[in-house]
């Protein structure tokens, strides 16, 4: 199932060029453009504060975004460059590509435990450690999930969860194809982990060596 797809609003950009950008930026406007899709070019600003949030956010260049634009009809896009500052390290410029319902993207897709109460491992103390938060799947930009479930009912303390143990929708595989990578594991509590320690350990006796001769002192040598 497809989850919600944020939107970014923007507005058509009059006049193109070094200057129309620049009055643009004295505004309080990012400048970008919008292209592919079989569509013309489209120059455009967004609000640095509404642009500077999202990229704050993270994973701006993997995100599926609504593109809203007044007089045009609203599209999907996904952003494949933003050009910064070199000094100040702020948004100069957007680079928007559209994108059909057919299209196939990289995103990267969050990770919702379920079944906590119904696993033992965590009844008997065990610790829920996630290694992956996030899953970077390849997808078609119509049927985003949005998320990954992962069941930890029936797992015990040393158990693992691995990719292949969560139901990706059709049509949709993980990026690394390799290996059965991990998502999360069950530890043990360190209290756990202490009192096996302790038993492992054996105390190593003290052992005496039987039929040994001590070796004599040497003889004094006359004069």
């Amino acid at each position: 199932m497809a989850g919600q797809i944020p939107d970014l609003n923007a507005t058509v950009r009059t006049g193109t060029g070094k200057g129309a950008a620049r009055q643009a930026r004295r505004e309080g406007l990012v400048p970008g453009v919008v292209y592919g899709g079989g569509a013309d070019p489209l120059p455009i600003n967004i609000k640095y504060n509404e642009l500077f949030k999202r990229l704050k956010a993270g994973r701006f260049l993997s995100t599926l975004f609504n593109l809203k634009v007044d007089g045009e009809e609203d599209v999907r896009v996904i952003a494949r460059n933003v050009q910064r500052d070199v000094v100040k390290d702020l948004p100069t410029h957007v680079d928007l590509m559209r994108l059909r319902r057919t299209s196939r993207i990289n995103l990267f897709i969050p990770v919702e435990f379920v079944g906590e109460e119904e696993c033992p491992g965590l009844k008997r103390g065990g610790v829920l450690t996630v290694v992956r938060q996030e899953v970077e799947l390849k997808v078609t930009a119509g049927d985003i999930p949005e998320k990954l479930v992962a069941d930890l009912n029936g797992l015990d303390i040393g158990d693992t969860v691995t990719i292949s143990m969560i139901d990706l929708p059709q049509g949709t595989r993980p990026m690394i194809t390799d290996r059965d990578f991990v998502i999360a594991n069950i530890s043990a509590p360190s209290g756990l982990k202490s009192d096996e320690a302790e038993e492992g350990e054996e105390e190593t006796p003290e052992t005496e060596v039987i039929g040994e001769e001590k070796p004599e002192a040497e003889e004094e040598s006359e004069d």
